[in-house]
């Protein structure tokens, strides 16, 4: 996710640092909106898009079931004490390839009207709720304020095709995520996250593994929501703690892409902060099953205080590891885009103190596979709190993503009962592919941008194959 937020005061003007080489051509970069809620222009594209989905569901449905036959680890442990599970796959297998060969004129009627659907359909939906509570106004020059983020890969995939990755029962897990993100929200006013505290170099700031997650995080930032249905259930549990959430991102069909893309790019977004103004990009080369994904970089602008703003980028590059040249040409691309979208938003008067972007690399800092994106320029023009410099992390950082073939070790550590690292400093194993980056832009105003906190946050263990992330950024005016 690469997103930016501004405030009354804006960007810098051009000629500043985001200005350079902001005139190099840039693939598949369509213009930032005006945010409405709906995606279309008008109702009736919208009910012709909606009919077409209508008519595509019985063979969408048909098929995610089929292979939804296939069992994950713990529904195979279940099968052990259920002797009649072998028999009802051999049952409903036939009826769905029934129902799937049924259902096929209507789908292709459906798909006739969804695509052509696509060129007026705006890349992402827009919610906004009317809350009573709103995020306390910032003033500059004044006191310090933290802003807090939270970056998770939640793999809410169809059923199906999640059991990939050994994880099923979407809408439940869909439910138990919702649940996760909001407990702390709901009982911020009266309980404090259960936590265990770590030191480590002062400089970085203090660290910290945490079941749960943080309480008032600003912006919640989710990759691989590419079911439809999962992210309406999310918009629906976290609707009455983010004012603003930017959801269903992704450009379906043909439409600005030279692939047919039937999943969306998974980017999620909630936000406290008003969003001013947002714009999706999708990589033009993504291979293989990850072509048929509308993946891309999000970009978002909110208003964060009377006087000041921060950009922030949301992104998930490719993940086939053997392609580091694709990766590391998406992440050149996301920061060209980037500069774009900043270029085009910036008005003078403008104070943007810091900028964050988030998301699932698909690759770490230790990898003797990854040294090509560990290199990357991203790393030069972005810090990364967990990072010393290329194949070396900090001490206390520790991997995001473990298979959910390994499910009982990562619930150990999520339970308390496995210690991230041993008295020897061995790290636990474990790929880091999450980041949350940040870097600090000159401003009129005088601020310092600190790291007062970094998380790994393991609530999700059960629910996804990775650990969430979150990151502290405190601003304090500068002593003069």
């Amino acid at each position: 996710f690469p997103w930016k937020s501004i405030s009354s005061s804006r960007c810098p003007p051009p000629g500043s640092r985001w200005s350079r080489n902001a005139r190099a051509p840039l693939p598949l970069v369509p213009c930032s909106m005006v945010l409405r809620e709906s995606p279309f222009p008008n109702r009736l594209l919208s009910g012709l898009y909606s009919l077409g989905q209508y008519l595509l569901f019985p063979s969408y449905w048909a098929a995610d079931c089929l292979l939804d036959l296939r069992e994950t680890t713990a529904e195979r442990q279940q099968r052990r004490c259920c002797r009649c599970c072998p028999l009802r796959a051999l049952v409903t297998g036939p009826l769905l390839l029934l129902l799937l060969i049924l259902s096929m004129p209507g789908a292709l009627l459906g798909l006739l009207l969804w695509l052509p659907m696509q060129v007026a359909r705006r890349p992402f939906a827009y919610k906004h709720n009317m809350l009573s509570r709103h995020p306390e106004v910032w003033e500059l020059p004044g006191t310090g304020k933290v802003f807090s983020f939270v970056s998770a890969n939640v793999c809410l995939l169809p059923n199906g095709l999640a059991k990939n990755s050994n994880l099923g029962q979407m809408k439940q897990r869909a439910a138990r995520i919702g649940q996760c993100l909001t407990q702390g929200e709901a009982s911020a006013s009266f309980a404090s996250p259960r936590s265990s505290q770590f030191d480590g170099e002062r400089e970085a700031g203090p660290r910290e593994i945490s079941v749960p997650f943080p309480p008032d995080v600003d912006f919640v930032c989710l990759q691989e929501v590419f079911d439809q249905r999962a992210g309406a259930h999310l918009c629906q549990l976290l609707s009455p703690f983010y004012e603003h959430i930017v959801y269903n991102v992704g450009a379906y069909g043909l439409q600005g892409c030279c692939t047919l893309k039937v999943l969306s790019s998974g980017l999620f977004l909630a936000s406290r902060y008003p969003v001013l103004a947002a714009q999706y990009c999708c990589y033009p080369n993504g291979i293989r099953e990850d072509a048929l994904s509308a993946k891309g970089l999000l970009s978002v602008q909110v208003r964060s205080c009377s006087s000041c703003g921060e950009p922030r980028p949301v992104t998930e590059p490719c993940p086939l590891p053997a392609h580091a040249q694709i990766r590391c040409d998406q992440l050149t691309m996301g920061l060209s885009w980037v500069q774009l979208f900043q270029d085009t938003h910036a008005q003078r008067g403008d104070v943007v103190a810091f900028d964050v972007f988030c998301g699932d690399f698909n690759f770490d800092n230790c990898s003797s596979g990854d040294e090509l994106e560990q290199t990357h320029e991203i790393f030069r023009q972005y810090q990364d709190p967990c990072r010393v410099g290329p194949r070396q992390d900090r001490p206390w950082a520790i991997g995001t993503f473990r298979s959910m073939l390994e499910a009982e070790g990562f619930t150990a550590l999520v339970q308390g009962r496995l210690c991230p690292w041993t008295h020897t400093g061995s790290p636990w194993e474990g790929r880091r592919i999450d980041y949350i980056l940040y870097r600090e832009h000159p401003t009129t105003i005088s601020l310092t941008t600190e790291v007062e906190k970094f998380s790994f946050i393991t609530q999700l263990a059960g629910c996804s194959d990775h650990v969430a992330v979150g990151l502290q950024l405190l601003l304090n005016p500068a002593p003069q």
